[in-house]
């Protein structure tokens, strides 16, 4: 109930409601899918691909974008720096509640349970040649998707607005966003890049 508070009533979101020509939304860390159904609201004729690695928040956001039909698709995975298997870690960062549940790489003699795809390859699955609108909230993982791999596919994405958690994590992000201009806006917790443009 704090993140459909967050969204729907203190519209966490806001400053996303004047982009214009949104016809495909990523949201990775789509939680019980509240951004996907504000995103689906706002934009009448995108399609959203939600990706959420934890089971129970899955099946909650099955739920929720139901009404939505086919203009949301939704992957039961993790966003990673490549196509992995990963294990799930609850419990352990932050307040430890459910929207703080973080994907890691499987330790020595374990096997991954979650599949993970690269940005790139979500695009792709998605149909797009590029991505209008990237929200992210991956509780760290920022860290793998915005390295090095990530020049592979800014170039196709329009707009990111992210949480980042900490403050090494900001650096990577803005890293991987070095070569590129773009509008930058704080709100709240998020940091919104929009008009995102190669420098070349």
């Amino acid at each position: 109930m704090d993140v459909f508070h967050q969204i729907f009533t203190e519209e966490e979101y806001l400053p996303l409601k004047k982009l214009e020509n949104v016809s495909l939304v990523l949201d990775l860390g789509a939680n019980a899918g509240y951004a996907s159904a504000y995103f689906l609201s706002c934009f009448p004729k995108a399609r959203v691909v939600a990706v959420e690695p934890d089971d129970f928040n899955v099946e909650v956001c099955r739920i929720n974008l139901k009404p939505y039909g086919d203009r949301a698709l939704l992957l039961h995975g993790a966003v990673w720096s490549e196509h992995a298997m990963l294990c799930l870690s609850r419990g352990s960062y932050c307040d430890g509640r459910e929207w703080s549940t973080q994907v890691v790489k499987p330790t020595q003699g374990n096997v991954g349970s979650v599949q993970a795809w690269d940005v790139g390859s979500l695009i792709d699955m998605a149909g797009g040649a590029k991505v209008d609108l990237l929200k992210v909230d991956i509780e760290r993982a920022e860290l793998e998707v915005f390295g090095e791999s990530a020049k592979n596919w800014i170039p196709r994405v329009r707009n990111v607005c992210i949480e980042l958690h900490g403050p090494d994590c900001e650096q990577t992000f803005f890293n991987a966003l070095a070569g590129f201009d773009y509008e930058l806006e704080h709100f709240g917790e998020l940091t919104i890049c929009t008009n995102i443009r190669s420098r070349t």
